[in-house]
């Protein structure tokens, strides 16, 4: 194509060109008003004058036309997946395509706005940044306009499509159904931590789309999967549930909103909050019995813990002691037998005996009261020495929790400790730092006692296999034995030592019922957008997972061996919500990506939110399907862009400059001569 031109470059500066024009053009005007001979020659030479001033210049370019680039974005985020919309969107679609190709004006050019799902960011319908990144490296000039097909849900409207550097037509063409049906479930307020044994509260609101009746909805409030009450709620009425932190790590309470037959989609009828439950000080009493070599192995370990508060008594005189010493000069105090152990022992978290012989100081009702203290739930940790084999021993009085009973022997010879076959499964004893199956890194220890009728789980031998670390369930609690009192060497960095802190601690903290240190367990996450699902179990392999997605879909998880006692399996997650798996007896629950999405907040397909924004640039918003499409026309720019059944998209005409050639009009000696004829008139008329 050719475009014609003509552009003036004056030869002195323009005020100096107007001045002389003016004064010119004066003095012929002036002759013309007073009937001067040869005043309009005089007129028609300024006006050349002025023109071989200005020098003008014809401008010739050859240009090449650029075809008009047209965006279509296509919605398929979470919301376009319900009902037929998906469907709808794709004929839609393929329909626009196959239009603007027949038009053959357009360079057509496709996005798509898809669910960004991340544990830190909200998933919701970006479509402007989608159309953004379509037209990103098109020149303002060459946009025709563009083609949003959704269902008029979308999150990242623009104040206004000049900030998004805008100006072609918009339009939208919405999926979905009028008079659509809807009903969800909005957590207000929760919190996102607790403490153990505290009470929490959360509110929420029932809120419907399309219903003519208001009558109350039945809501079921589930903490990890159970049930655990049922509220009656009135749409947009605040209702708040309140109850206890159930155990540490997280909680996953959910609310479940009645379905309604008529509504299009249920995915929004449940509501998900994470509570991560903590404990507080965990109360510990810890009594130590006769003095010897680690008797502050276990006060240093505990006292270092912030998180530990520590009761502590150590028996230095016994009651059958009669050394003559009179009371008052004791600085001793009374050993609180009734208060620790009668009033408030249900206070303590844990419970541990540190190479304590049974010599009249605790009643054996006291004993009972710690049998039944561990049977409702407690945590008894019983570290022994020579004295549980011998006379006043523990083990009698407490022989109903007694994971293993003395024997009356013990071992005196070096040995170093080792794992057992269930030890390497067990959580309190696998990978333990500087365990070796060949040779564990470890200092050696002395001395073990001797036990018979084992009943619980020995996770660490000592000389020739002999039980040195057994753990047992009793009841609702729990009680570890410890038989051997050289634990204290590990610390002490005897041999190189041995990792006495990561063994103590773990044994703890499996006493007080730690998830992550439970023998059958049943865990999952989420890392890098996949699902991981880990079972831990003392046995063989566990078998399959049944894994049911938001949806409600079930499919079966193989996992494999990852380790001892550990067997994993990763998927993928391509939904978001909450994921459920269970292997028949366990049952995990996970959630994947926000706990609330924004893009199910709202579900109905909506005309009015696009409505101002498109309209700004003579856009238009309307419902249609794939069968049912409005016309598409090429329109002038600048020029109305919709109508009754059809919309407009602008021939931009733009181009790209391939040549360009210049012809001066005054300049040399066509200006001259035209000046000097002018002027030759202008005397030949006077001389007349």
């Amino acid at each position: 194509m050719t475009r014609f031109d003509i552009v003036f470059s004056p030869q002195l500066p323009l005020a100096l060109v107007i001045a002389i024009a003016g004064l010119a053009g004066l003095l012929a005007l002036y002759g013309l008003w007073r009937g001067l001979r040869g005043a309009w020659l005089r007129l028609a030479a300024a006006i050349i004058l002025a023109l071989a001033l200005l020098n003008p210049t014809a401008v010739v370019e050859e240009r090449d036309p650029l075809t008009t680039v047209v965006a279509v974005v296509s919605d398929r985020t979470g919301s376009q997946q319900i009902g037929g919309r998906a469907g709808q969107t794709e004929a839609i679609r393929r329909a626009v395509i196959e239009r603007l190709s027949r038009l053959g004006l357009f360079d057509v050019r496709e996005a798509f706005a898809e669910d960004q799902i991340s544990a830190t960011t909200d998933v919701s319908t970006a479509l402007f940044r989608s159309l953004r990144s379509a037209l990103q490296d098109v020149p303002t000039e060459q946009v025709g306009g563009a083609i949003l097909i959704t269902d008029g849900q979308v999150h990242d409207i623009p104040d206004s499509l000049a900030s998004i550097g805008l100006a072609a037509p918009l339009h939208a063409l919405i999926t979905g159904e009028a008079g659509e049906r809807d009903r969800r479930i909005v957590i207000e307020q929760a919190p996102r931590f607790g403490v153990v044994g505290e009470p929490f509260e959360l509110s929420y609101r029932v809120r419907q789309t399309g219903f003519a009746a208001d009558s109350p909805v039945a809501v079921g409030i589930y903490v990890d999967g159970e049930l655990v009450a049922t509220d009656s709620a009135r749409p947009d009425e605040e209702m708040r549930f309140a109850s206890t932190v159930p155990h540490g790590g997280k909680n996953i309470i959910e609310l479940r909103a009645e379905v309604d037959a008529g509504e299009i989609t249920e995915v929004n009828n449940r509501a998900f909050v994470t509570l991560n439950g903590i404990r507080e000080n965990l109360r510990v009493l810890l009594i130590s019995g006769e003095p010897h070599a680690g008797e502050r192995t276990w006060r240093n370990l505990l006292k270092s813990d912030p998180s530990v508060d520590l009761v502590h008594f150590t028996i230095l005189r016994p009651p059958e002691k009669q050394d003559g010493t009179p009371i008052n000069q004791l600085s001793l105090i009374a050993f609180p037998t009734r208060e620790l152990f009668v009033q408030k022992i249900n206070e303590f978290d844990l419970i541990i005996f540190d190479r304590y012989r049974h010599r009249n100081v605790l009643p054996l009702l006291y004993f009972d009261n710690i049998v039944n203290y561990v049977r409702e739930g407690g945590a008894l940790l019983i570290a022994a020495g020579p004295e549980l084999g011998e006379f006043g021993s523990i083990a009698e009085p407490l022989a109903a929790l007694m994971p293993a009973q003395p024997d009356g022997g013990k071992i005196e010879a070096p040995f170093k400790p080792a794992v057992s076959p269930t030890g390497l499964r067990h959580p309190v004893t696998r990978d333990l730092d500087g365990w070796r199956q060949d040779e564990p890194q470890w200092g050696r220890w002395f001395r073990s006692v001797g036990v018979s009728a084992v009943e619980g789980q020995t996770v660490m031998t000592g000389q020739d296999d002999v039980p040195l670390l057994v753990l047992d369930h009793y009841g609702e609690g729990r009680v570890a034995l410890f038989l051997s009192d050289h634990t204290w060497l590990w610390a002490r960095g005897f041999e190189g030592g041995g990792p006495y802190v990561q063994l103590l601690r773990r044994t703890a903290h499996w006493l007080m019922k730690e998830p992550q240190l439970e023998e059958e367990r049943l865990n999952a996450d989420v890392e890098d957008g996949r699902l991981v699902i880990e079972r831990q179990t003392l046995g063989d392999e566990p078998g399959e997972v049944v894994l049911t997605g938001p949806t409600g879909r079930e499919s079966t998880v193989a996992l494999r061996n990852a380790g001892p006692g550990v067997w994993r399996a990763e998927v993928a997650a391509p939904q978001f919500g909450l994921y459920s798996a269970t292997d028949g007896n366990l049952r995990a629950l996970v959630h994947v990506g926000p706990p609330n999405p924004r893009e199910f907040a709202e579900v109905i397909s909506t005309t009015r939110l696009l409505e101002p924004v498109l309209a700004e640039n003579r856009g238009s918003v309307r419902r249609a399907d794939g069968d049912d499409l409005p016309r598409i026309v090429p329109v002038r720019a600048g020029a109305t862009a919709s109508g009754l059944g059809w919309i407009g998209l602008e021939n931009a005409e733009a181009s790209v400059l391939k040549g360009i050639s210049r012809l001066p009009l005054f300049a040399g000696l066509i200006g001259l001569a035209l000046l000097l004829m002018a002027l030759a008139a202008t005397w030949a008329r006077e001389g007349r």
